[in-house]
């Protein structure tokens, strides 16, 4: 079979035609923003850092380092193929290009998609119960209703943000970015401060010093996590000024600032408390699910530890509207490539914003969160859990696809050889080895709240997407079928002719 990419290498880069989104209103440092922002930094290191350290002890930053490896790997493939294709339709419109329209809106675009909306449960619920802890209302912030509730509100306000324009969008995650990064700054530089804070040692970026390889697989999958969603600032290419170079650009740049901040956190957080099980230790069992919380009054003192309270909060709020933008522009692709109903390509007249879609991820996020709330508690937190595989699998699968698309052009030159082969390669194989690593962890029971039959509920929902993906697929088939007749060539140009 003819190499795909033949013709393009002579002809250079294809470039999607425009769909009607506002072009050139976000710069390099709206666009890092966006990166970041949609990560909830403060969140995600509050939560996962100390289920690192339960698994991992000290060694947590050599954890935290060794999980971005995979990441910046990643990443590379993510700017190589924004260049050949800046597309707001990313891994949908790269995977169907190299591997065909099958693989490309199944982990292209259904897998993205659920992981999204299942992140945004959890956002919502996390910005509402902080929220209400704020405002001093604790009866209410462990009320399960009022939680619901107020994260449906939050819901509604960040789809509004969105649905008003990337412009507004970025000015808003500004301050909040801005507000997430200050406070874990400061958190750090008090931490290292305190007296009886121990000096940090280099040890602990030690990658050979794992007790055998569960768990350093496990600490590192765990890292995984807190860096997933710099992948959605991507989507906004079509908006972004050279956005087939600074949407690559800002790809990088916001991997590298999460890896400092998460470090510096990490080796103060340890510095200060240790990882003793007792207390306030990294090692206590009872402060995993939220270490920052734990550790911000001893640290910060009662007062500007509502700061850090603050930042948590806002994060989980700045992450919920970035997934709004990114998902909104990934339907919007797959419509205007005529892979979705032709709603979903509708632009808004005066906001130029794909109304449609970004009102329907914000319905379909609350919709979630509220079934998955009646469902159970338990459910909801195993959802959430079984996010990782789905990461896995796409960011595997477009590293891959980066990997293939230039597969006639790697003798080109070492550049070509290494960022668009040798890196992409190994960092999506890494990422199908976690993907692998993690499915046979989930299988177990034991993992997580719900089991069904003797297998665990994180396997059975996170397989149980993809399964469900792979029966919508057969649906879409029968349904678009030049998308699924005319395979790569397809989403070299807008379709719009089926709906």
């Amino acid at each position: 079979m003819p190499n795909p990419t033949d013709a393009e290498a002579r002809t250079g880069p294809a470039t999607a035609p425009g769909k009607g989104l506002r072009g050139g209103s976000v710069g390099l440092l709206a666009a890092v923003t966006l990166g970041l922002s949609s990560v909830a930094p403060a969140y995600s290191i509050a939560v996962t850092l100390g289920f690192v350290t339960l698994t991992v002890g000290d060694l947590a930053p050599a954890a935290l380092l060794l999980g971005f490896v995979p990441i910046l790997l990643t990443a590379f493939a993510f700017r190589e193929l924004n260049r050949e294709m800046p597309d707001c339709g990313t891994t949908f419109v790269w995977t169907t290009r190299a591997f065909g329209p099958l693989t490309g809106w199944l982990t292209g675009g259904w897998v993205v998609q659920v992981a999204t909306f299942i992140a945004m449960t959890a956002l919502s619920q996390v910005g509402a119960t902080y929220l209400l802890q704020l405002l001093g209302l604790r009866a209410l912030a462990d009320s399960g209703l009022a939680v619901t509730i107020t994260a449906v509100a939050l819901l509604a306000a960040v789809t509004s943000i969105a649905y008003r324009g990337l412009h507004l969008a970025a000015s808003v995650q500004y301050v909040l970015l801005g507000l997430q990064l200050t406070a874990l700054l400061g958190f750090g530089a008090a931490a290292f401060a305190r007296h009886g804070a121990a000096t940090p040692s280099l040890a602990w970026l030690n990658p050979f010093a794992f007790d055998g390889f569960g768990p350093f697989a496990e600490a590192v999958m765990l890292c995984l996590f807190i860096y997933w969603g710099w992948d959605a600032l991507i989507t906004a290419n079509e908006e972004t000024r050279d956005g087939g170079r600074v949407a690559g650009q800002a790809a990088v740049i916001s991997t590298l600032v999460l890896l400092g901040t998460y470090l510096f956190t990490a080796f103060a957080a340890i510095s200060f408390a240790g990882t003793g099980t007792g207390g306030t230790g990294l090692g206590n069992p009872d402060n995993a699910a939220d270490i920052l919380s734990t550790l911000a009054s001893p640290v910060l003192g009662p007062v500007l530890a509502k700061v850090m309270q603050l930042a948590v909060c806002v994060s989980a709020v700045s992450a919920l509207l970035t997934c709004l933008v990114g998902s909104s522009r990934g339907t919007l692709s797959m419509a205007a490539h005529g892979a979705l109903p032709t709603a979903f390509a509708r632009i808004h007249p005066r906001h130029r914003t794909p109304g449609f879609g970004t009102l329907f991820v914000g319905a379909t996020a609350a919709c979630l969160l509220v079934l998955l709330t009646l469902v159970s508690a338990d459910f909801l937190g195993d959802a959430i859990l079984c996010i990782g595989l789905l990461i896995a699998c796409y960011y595997g699968t477009t590293a891959l696809a980066c990997v293939w698309y230039f597969r006639g052009r790697l003798r080109n030159s070492l550049r070509d050889l290494l960022l668009r082969g040798v890196l992409p390669l190994l960092g999506g194989l890494t990422m199908l080895a976690a993907f692998a690593r993690s499915a046979h962890d989930m299988y177990d029971p034991a993992y997580g709240s719900t089991s069904f039959h003797g297998i665990g509920g994180v396997f059975l929902l996170g397989a149980g997407s993809i399964a469900t993906g792979a029966l919508a697929l057969a649906v879409a088939r029968t349904r678009y079928h030049r998308f699924f007749r005319d395979g790569r060539t397809t989403v070299a140009e807008l379709t719009i002719t089926e709906d």
